[in-house]
């Protein structure tokens, strides 16, 4: 089969190939596994975490993507969740240990032993992939794959992030950044929270004509002062400098939620801009996300197609992997991107 493999870590600022289209054996599911022929697989920004070394796979070489939407091609044995053919989805929880206290406290996104998808097991930048049936999770059939691919971590991750926000109808939250994971969480808060007023901060001009475009209600740069301070803010940036400001736009007792598996060191001095009477005094609260439970997917998964959410997506090629994360590095987005695998 083919698929595109990580080697080593690299720095993207000298390596644009950092990926390799090699042919590699197509994996034979073990017990309570599936085969899945892979249809689409989105591309994420944790992608670029793992290239770069900041959330580093623990082997190598490494198939990377855990946004997959794929059909069953073949079953291990005792599995017998799905049947050959059925449409399932990969996110990024490939596997927890069910033992630990934090497993059985359905607190498994913070097992000592969790697994990521194209990360610590090769993942959907492939033709085929395996995985635990109880890691797979039947997609609806409202979408189409491509549409499903970014649902399974932009959608669900960005779903856990509004949860823990703790909004209530008619508070105002805040979105510092605008890409794929954002522009669905917009999508959920204007079902979810109709009387509330979503305010979005971006640099770029085009992502903050997108916000208006999908209902926010202001959209302004990350330094920019909202026009009116907000009760809760997701942050979905690689970096330091919109944490601050987002700090800034907050009520007294707001909470800043940040969907990041890591930041970068580029711009790490600006938290010396840190004020404490300004920024963090009154109560405010900073919560981090850390991976997704499954229910989360499955939850979201529901909602998506109550709503229905229909994701923004550009296409590529597998062997164009390289490219779409480059474009994603250099922050030319517009929703999410997706592997055409078939």
């Amino acid at each position: 089969m083919k698929a595109m493999i990580l080697n080593q870590i690299y720095d993207l600022r000298e390596t644009k190939n950092p990926l390799e289209l090699v042919e590699v054996p197509i994996p034979k599911p073990k017990e309570n596994e599936v085969l899945i022929k892979v249809s689409r697989c989105g591309v994420c920004h944790t992608e670029l975490d793992e290239i770069e070394g900041r959330t580093s796979p623990s082997r190598f070489p490494v198939v990377l993507g855990h946004e997959v939407v794929g059909y069953v091609e073949k079953l291990g044995i005792k599995s017998s969740k799905f049947k050959i053919g059925d449409r399932v989805g990969v996110a990024w929880i490939f596997s927890a240990c069910g033992k630990c206290d934090f497993c059985l406290s359905q607190k498994e996104n913070l097992c000592p032993n969790f697994k990521a998808t194209g990360r610590d097991a090769n993942g959907g930048y492939a033709e085929f992939m395996t995985v635990l049936e109880d890691f797979a999770y039947e997609i609806p059939e409202i979408f189409s794959d491509s549409e499903a691919a970014p649902l399974m971590c932009a959608g669900a991750i960005g779903y856990r992030s509004l949860r823990l926000t703790n909004l209530q109808s008619g508070q105002n939250l805040g979105l510092t950044g605008f890409g794929g994971s954002a522009h669905l969480v917009l999508k959920m808060v204007k079902y979810k929270f109709p009387k509330s007023k979503v305010f979005v901060f971006a640099r770029s001009e085009k992502e903050q004509e997108f916000a208006l475009e999908l209902g926010a209600f202001w959209a302004g740069d990350t330094t920019d002062e909202s026009p009116e301070k907000l009760d809760a803010i997701i942050d979905t940036t690689p970096v330091w400098k919109p944490v601050v400001e987002a700090l800034n736009n907050l009520k007294p007792g707001g909470r800043l939620v940040i969907n990041a598996i890591r930041k970068e060191e580029i711009d790490k001095d600006y938290l010396l801009k840190l004020d404490y009477p300004k920024h963090l005094w009154l109560e405010k609260e900073i919560k981090s996300v850390a991976n997704v439970e499954r229910k989360d997917v499955i939850e979201f998964l529901k909602l998506a197609a109550k709503i229905p959410i229909k994701p923004e997506f550009q296409e590529y090629k597998l062997e164009h992997a390289n490219i779409a994360l480059l474009e994603l590095k250099e922050q030319k987005i517009r929703g999410a991107k997706v592997l055409r695998i078939m």
